[in-house]
């Protein structure tokens, strides 16, 4: 299983009513959870390790869950509510205003660390969880406790505008980054992780310095970059495609990785060196292809298996 932890949130997608009138519809979102419905739909097995809200947005984004597949018994559930989140299009790409104060999903501690089962072979993790405080610090405990064990894959997936204390953020995800196997970031999110004028090879090689195996870059229409830590490099083209909004994307890219890794048995921790520059260029081409379906569409609405 391939467990997925991190924000589940509520989208506040505008849109126009009947009237005419600006309006926002609530949408499941959140990068991790989009993560987690794109793997449940394409057929891996899936779990989610979350704080939901009781609430009826906990109780839409738990249904969203179950409808793809994903196994939500790791779940944490409260009284709290829901992270909203609302999103601003201009040109197809989503810029976001968060409300996520005393959230279910925000107030995780490190004391509520789940019990994993065995079956769990990877985990995976990203997003604003990963600022926001004490969440934050549940998932980097979580990180630390199971890098010996099982593969992990992170995608910080900046915000810098989200981030009140930076220092403490690039500590927390220094550590993070120390204890994970794979690191996927956009070029953007690169650039900040290590600024300055290195050439983006350069950059992630001082991230494999620190122990990662490999760097997977994202470019937006440029296609995708995976550096080794041997300095091995594999690129993939972007598919073509009309773009309707980019919400979601680099979710979907992410779990088209994983699942391919996973369904070549290589999402493994005792796998793990047996990822290569084939086995890499086929699961980039495979993110590729099920993002391109992604934003092809309104709103994060990744593809079943079928739909490919």
């Amino acid at each position: 299983m391939i467990l997925c932890c991190g924000e589940a949130l509520i989208d506040m997608i505008p849109s126009l009513s009947g009237e005419g009138h600006n309006s926002f519809v609530p949408h499941s979102g959140g990068a991790v959870f989009n993560t987690a419905i794109a793997l449940g739909r394409l057929g891996a097995k899936t779990g989610f390790v979350t704080g939901l809200s009781r609430d009826l947005f906990g109780v839409q984004l738990s249904q969203s869950l179950v409808d793809s597949k994903v196994d939500c018994s790791l779940v944490v559930k409260s009284d709290l509510p829901t992270t909203l989140a609302f999103v601003q299009l201009q040109d197809g790409h989503a810029t976001y205003t968060f409300y996520d104060e005393n959230t279910a999903g925000r107030s995780l501690t490190p004391d509520q660390l789940p019990d994993l089962p065995d079956t769990v072979s990877a985990l995976y993790f990203g997003g604003i969880s990963l600022i926001s405080e004490p969440c934050a610090d549940f998932y980097a405990a979580l990180a630390r406790r199971e890098a010996g064990r099982r593969l992990i894959m992170i995608d910080p997936n900046i915000r810098a505008a989200f981030i009140n204390d930076e220092a403490r953020y690039r500590a927390r995800l220094d550590q993070m980054i120390a204890v994970a196997d794979i690191v996927k970031v956009s070029d953007e999110d690169l650039d900040w992780i290590v600024p300055g004028s290195q050439s983006m090879t350069e950059k992630a090689a001082g991230i494999c310095s620190k122990g990662v195996r490999a760097v997977i870059i994202t470019k937006g229409g440029d296609g995708a970059t995976a550096l080794f830590a041997d300095g091995r490099q594999i690129d993939v083209a972007a598919q073509p495609v009309e773009i309707v909004d980019t919400v979601g994307a680099g979710d979907t890219f992410n779990a088209g990785v994983l699942a391919n890794l996973a369904d070549n048995g290589l999402l493994k921790k005792s796998e793990l060196s047996r990822i290569g520059a084939p086995e890499m260029h086929s699961a980039l081409s495979f993110g590729a292809k099920v993002a391109a379906v992604t934003v092809a569409r309104a709103g994060a609405n990744p593809p079943w298996s079928h739909e490919l």
